[in-house]
């Protein structure tokens, strides 16, 4: 049985295996730059919401799963590479949308191999965002 992740501010939902029942929070901006004359220039920025594992600690941290949200505007900008998200070449990849959101997971998230990574690779393998969750239930 899954356990569920609902943020209502966005509109999506995200589908937990059992051992992740007690998972917290994090939530930051991701940003997105431009080459300006004096370097990298900050052009847009967003949500990133990272669900934690219940056993993360400071001591032991383990792999979150960062979700990126972006506007219509904003992705489509992004394809057209007005601005990029990192120093790699390859931009986010899209985990799932709903009618006012793309959701989309960083590049290399996970690439420093941090304990866990593996099952969260498993995890996105399952598509379990869903962006049309609140349509399905008026009780969250």
């Amino acid at each position: 049985m899954l356990i569920e992740y609902k943020n209502k501010q966005y509109g999506f939902c995200f589908s937990l295996p059992q051992g992740w029942r007690g998972y917290s929070i994090e939530v930051d901006r991701w940003k997105g730059y431009s080459n300006g004359s004096e370097g990298d220039v900050i052009v847009q920025q967003g949500p990133l919401i990272s669900i934690r594992h219940p056993q993360w600690t400071r001591a032991n941290p383990r792999q979150n799963i960062p979700i990126m949200v972006f506007t219509f505007a904003q992705w489509r900008s992004l394809e057209r590479e007005d601005f990029h998200i990192s120093a790699t070449p390859i931009g986010p990849s899209e985990l799932g949308r709903n009618s006012r959101f793309v959701f989309g997971l960083p590049p290399r998230f996970d690439w420093t191999f941090p304990t866990g990574y593996e099952e969260v690779e498993m995890i996105l393998r399952g598509n379990p965002l869903s962006g049309g969750c609140w349509a399905r239930s008026d009780q969250h």
